[in-house]
């Protein structure tokens, strides 16, 4: 995002050349105030003059604007890199090399379009677009991460039992649920139940066939979340071949182009599944680059 008017005018205030321990615009409103306070109010009005004028001066000049451009971005880059940091750490061990995995395929990508060469034309363009699909392919992890979470902590238990421990093991088929269900129908089918006992259990069954319709939902769901993240693979062993064959950067970067585009759908279901399972707002940030994302994989 571009820096606004007040972002150039805040960082011309407290402009500090290199070796100088306090901002020169700092000593220049002291001396103004220490005039006007000792010796004729009128300094003030001139400090005041000369500040607007300073800040004005400085924070509309081009040069100056592109270091606070570059200084501003940095600092969202960095923070874009932690939250994406924090993502990765909380997979599990298996997800965290496939994941390792399809981000090495697509900088092998890039090494192989422009070795060595990070400025050549085209290569900020392609890294961008394979880290949009390297972000979805952890998002898509994250979110089924997030999914077995539930049903880990919502595992079946006999009567008595006392709840689950959050993040306990615990069996996630629906069979458990259908056995547990049958059980209480039944018992609804002896007569001699009192009314009390027979509301009672029928309230269990009636919710325990939600759950096991909410379980099949889920199923569904972690089905779908494997044939994307497949999907995704193919669809960088695809880009490695394309790029292994063609001499022009500009095509294949159009390629990754569509190819992420296909799963703008995706991301709006992952965005769903967001507010359904409490996922983290990390999951909804732009992505960072793929030159990023190999800077801060390095680091771990």
């Amino acid at each position: 995002m571009r820096p606004s008017l007040w972002d150039y005018v805040r960082e011309a205030f407290n402009a500090k050349p290199i070796g100088m321990f306090l901002p020169p615009n700092w000593a220049m409103l002291g001396g103004f105030g220490l005039a006007g306070y000792l010796h004729d109010p009128g300094w003030l009005v001139l400090g005041a003059g000369v500040e607007l004028g300073y800040l004005l001066l400085l924070g509309t000049n081009t040069r100056f604007q592109r270091f606070v451009a570059g200084k501003l971005s940095a600092g969202g880059s960095r923070e874009v890199e932690q939250r994406w940091q924090r993502l990765v750490v909380s997979l599990p061990d298996v997800d965290k090399r496939r994941y390792a995995a399809l981000a090495q395929r697509c900088q092998a990508v890039l090494e192989q379009q422009f070795p060595g060469d990070t400025s050549a034309p085209g290569f900020a363009s392609q890294s961008d677009s394979l880290g949009k699909l390297t972000w979805m392919y952890l998002r898509l992890l994250v979110t089924r991460q997030g999914i077995q979470r539930v049903l880990r902590e919502g595992g079946v238990r006999s009567p008595g039992d006392p709840p689950p421990v959050p993040g306990a093991a615990a069996g996630i088929s629906v069979s458990g649920l259908e056995k547990r269900l049958a059980e209480l129908k039944r018992r609804l089918d002896d007569p001699s139940l009192t009314d009390d006992l027979r509301r009672s259990l029928q309230g269990q069954a009636d919710l325990l066939e939600q759950r096991v319709a909410r379980r099949g939902e889920a199923d569904q769901k972690l089905a779908f979340l494997d044939a994307e993240l497949a999907r995704i693979e193919e669809q960088v062993e695809l880009i490695r071949e394309q790029a292994a064959l063609s001499t022009d950067p500009d095509h294949l970067s159009q390629r990754i182009d569509e190819i992420s585009a296909t799963l703008g759908t995706t991301g709006e279901w992952i965005a769903d599944q967001q507010k359904t399972i409490g996922a983290m707002d990390d999951l909804i940030s732009d992505p960072p680059t793929l030159a990023a994302q190999t800077r801060a994989r390095e680091l771990n």
